[in-house]
């Protein structure tokens, strides 16, 4: 007989994340290396375990191989349970039918069975690709206390930034009347953070419902949180006011790497009451050589670092050689940056190599139009000793 969960958590980890370019062409968003010694997910894998919530399925499908083999039995976020734990849930082949996900409500909807295994009276649905460290239990109380058939999760932000987002309009009890997706004249700055939790029972219902209509976009969105809405269904947002960062671009990531260095930022990986989890590998030490040069920087293990690294993430068995100077970038795991090369303004990827003398980006003193130009080194390329590489610019690994 299966226990009773109150609340199950269901990751929606799929995405392809095409705006990440080459960090993304052979695996799935979520997996992408991150601050060193992480992946993106751990951020809402050991944000759920951290809340409480021991019963996640993680719902896959782009590029699934890399993310799924480092989920595993979930062991390293305590979510290796005999009832419970982690699940990975791709797309299946039924007994009369199997299909891809085709939105984001659509998978939720191909497994309600796995809800319904544990007699989830709630349910939790959430990105994979965020950075942040929030307590969804606290959420969960305040929409039990609500009574609510749905709360989302929202961030203000500046009146100047609202048209980026799902903004959603509330009255002096935060119940919901409005929801304007990227509005050209926003009424508030409620930001959606693409964190919602529903009463299973009435989220069950509209998803059966929006499936059997053939013109829905089967995402949640577009389609079921309008829905209930029109319905007059009680919808409330809940008021988030920790760090937070969608990692969906190139700059959206660098930025958030950087962050991890100012102390200012709000993003805290030392606080021992909420750890992020990992698997790592057993690598040694870092070992920084005589001459060696570090400031204001993550040197993880397994480095080893002969040049000179300035405000930059260096991630697990990477290599800094002599004379090489590494600022305001991130190196990703196992990557080389080779004898009197400069990187500035970059990432490069897992096992990429920059050869000798070459320069990868430019230094930026600020973003342009809320974008970085940043370089991007992809995993396994290549950089030539003397080649130029601008700022802005992607390489990709021949195919």
């Amino acid at each position: 007989m299966q226990v009773k969960k109150e609340c199950v958590a269901m990751l929606l980890a799929g995405g392809q994340g095409t705006r990440l370019g080459a960090l993304t062409r052979k695996v799935a968003k979520p997996a992408v290396p991150f601050g060193g010694k992480y992946r993106i997910i751990d951020f809402t894998l050991s944000n759920t375990i951290n809340s409480d919530i021991d019963t996640i399925g993680v719902l896959t499908q782009y590029q699934p191989f890399d993310l799924n083999q480092y989920i595993g039995n979930g062991q390293p976020w305590d979510l290796d349970r005999l009832e419970g734990g982690a699940f990975v849930l791709p797309p299946y082949q039924k007994a009369k039918s199997g299909e891809w996900y085709k939105g984001t409500a659509n998978a939720i909807y191909q497994n309600i069975d796995f809800v319904d295994r544990y007699s989830a009276d709630y349910v939790l649905i959430l990105s994979g690709d965020h950075i942040y460290k929030m307590d969804y239990n606290k959420m969960l109380q305040y929409h039990i206390a609500k009574g609510a058939d749905c709360t989302i999760a929202v961030q203000n932000v500046p009146i100047e930034e609202a048209s980026r987002f799902g903004i959603m309009n509330t009255d002096a009890d935060d119940r919901i009347f409005e929801f304007e997706e990227k509005p050209k004249q926003p009424k508030s700055t409620k930001a959606s953070m693409g964190i919602y939790i529903f009463t299973w029972a009435k989220l069950k219902k509209y998803l059966i419902e929006d499936e059997a209509n053939k013109n829905s976009h089967n995402d949640f969105g577009k389609n079921i949180i309008p829905n209930m809405l029109n319905d007059g269904e009680k919808m409330y947002t809940y008021d988030f006011k920790g760090y937070w960062k969608d990692v969906g671009t190139i700059s959206s990531l660098w930025e958030a790497n950087m962050d991890i260095l100012d102390v200012s930022s709000g993003i805290n990986l030392s606080d021992a009451d909420w750890k992020i989890y990992a698997r790592n590998t057993a690598e040694p030490p870092h070992f920084v050589s005589a001459g060696a040069k570090i400031s204001n920087s993550v040197v993880s293990e397994g480095c080893v670092v002969e040049g000179t690294i300035i405000n930059s993430i260096i991630s697990r068995g990477a290599k800094i050689k002599k004379g090489a100077i590494v600022q305001d970038s991130i190196v990703m795991p196992n990557a080389i940056v080779g004898e009197g090369a400069t990187v500035n303004h970059s990432i490069v990827g897992w096992n990429a190599n920059i050869e000798g003398g070459a320069k990868v980006g430019e230094y930026q003193e600020k973003a342009i139009a809320g974008e970085w130009q940043i370089a991007v080194v992809g995993p396994n390329v290549n950089v030539k000793a003397g080649d130029v590489v601008k700022a802005g610019a992607m390489l990709e690994e021949d195919n």
